[in-house]
């Protein structure tokens, strides 16, 4: 994450307690309709939070939750992945209350596990269907799509392809790039082996890399280099496009190309939160999640994230970003995108790690 993006989120934090808790001001800066929070009598009490969501990223929204529902909450921050194994290593003596976790599939992996508990249907009738547990054990509080990211100035749109395995094509060959550590790109080449079987994701990859694909550590970086111009394309995100925007303080020659409905590379996928059946503090719990899904929190993920609200009336922040109904993924059970294990020791045996 950039200092710039930091210092983007540290600022909503500065908006006082007291606007806050009025309903008439959100997270964003964003005014709001005055009525009142679901929490205007505080729930009181305490809890502990797992959060593979990035500190710098979620914990201004945190902060102002404490004093919206009048928790004290407890966070440990850390990898989403190493996160949920922590929680399964611990057992019925984890002191986690809730999960809040970076990608739905460290979520799926919870659920198959047993570890979580039915969250309410009124909560979860916030949230399409494609967003959450079909078991009602978690649900998406952001949504992310996997786009190609590319320059303007160098990409005729009319040339970009349907699908992302048409990317293998040698009219791309040295022109493109990626982030094989990036959480969000392993997640998309284990929909890819769930959809397409794992020898064709392995000779896709392989595709790509005798394409000479251009390897970066994370995704921004890999923007800023189609920014520059170095590349025609990037494997990303969707939001990138908007941190850099911000990070350089005016417009840049990138657009996101989104691949035909169903593709895999149009991959959908959430963070999201779940409730754990041994947590102590049902209440909290409960409030924390509905914090997550209400209209001040929707909007921070909108604006200060770029990311899609997933709760039922809220909109995306920038106007060039098309709905979410609009943008069709794979079908696919975001539960099932567990599998991470099985696609790093194919990503590491290609050397991509």
């Amino acid at each position: 994450m950039s200092l710039t993006r930091r210092s983007l989120l540290a600022s909503g934090a500065a908006l006082s307690s007291a606007a806050l808790l009025t309903g008439r001001v959100s997270a964003t800066g964003i005014e709001l309709d005055g009525s009142p929070t679901p929490w205007a009598s505080p729930v009181g009490g305490e809890m502990v939070v797992y959060s593979g969501r990035n500190e710098a990223l979620v914990g201004p929204l945190l902060e102002e939750m404490k004093s919206d529902i009048g928790v004290d909450i407890s966070v440990r921050y850390g990898n989403t992945a190493e996160l949920a194994a922590t929680i399964l290593e611990e057992g019925k003596n984890s002191p986690a209350d809730v999960y809040f976790a970076q990608d739905a599939g460290a979520l799926g992996a919870l659920a198959k596990a047993g570890v979580l508990a039915p969250l309410p249907q009124d909560l979860l009738d916030k949230v399409d269907q494609r967003f959450r547990s079909s078991e009602g054990l978690w649900i998406g509080t952001s949504a992310r799509a996997r786009v190609l990211a590319y320059n303007t100035e160098n990409v005729d749109p009319a040339t970009l392809p349907n699908t992302v395995e048409a990317l293998v094509d040698p009219t791309w060959s040295g022109k493109l790039g990626w982030a094989p550590p990036n959480a969000s790109f392993q997640a998309f080449i284990t929909a890819f082996r769930i959809l397409r079987g794992d020898d064709a994701a392995r000779k896709w990859l392989e595709g790509m890399m005798a394409n000479n694909m251009t390897a970066f550590d994370n995704n921004a970086d890999a923007v800023r280099a189609v920014a520059r111009g170095e590349l025609a394309g990037a494997l990303v995100n969707h939001y990138y496009k908007y941190e850099i925007t911000r990070e350089e303080g005016h417009d840049i020659p990138v657009e996101n190309h989104f691949f035909d409905p169903g593709d895999v590379g149009s991959l959908v996928n959430v963070a999201g939160v779940a409730i754990l059946k041994t947590t102590k503090h049902t209440e909290q719990a409960d409030a924390f999640t509905r914090f997550l899904l209400d209209v001040e929190a929707q909007e921070y993920f909108a604006k200060e994230t770029a990311e899609y609200p997933v709760a039922d009336g809220v909109k995306p922040y920038y106007d060039d970003l098309p709905p979410l109904d609009q943008v069709h993924g794979p079908d696919i059970d975001l539960n099932d995108l567990d599998d991470l294990e099985g696609t790093l020791e194919m990503l590491t045996d290609l050397g991509l790690l």
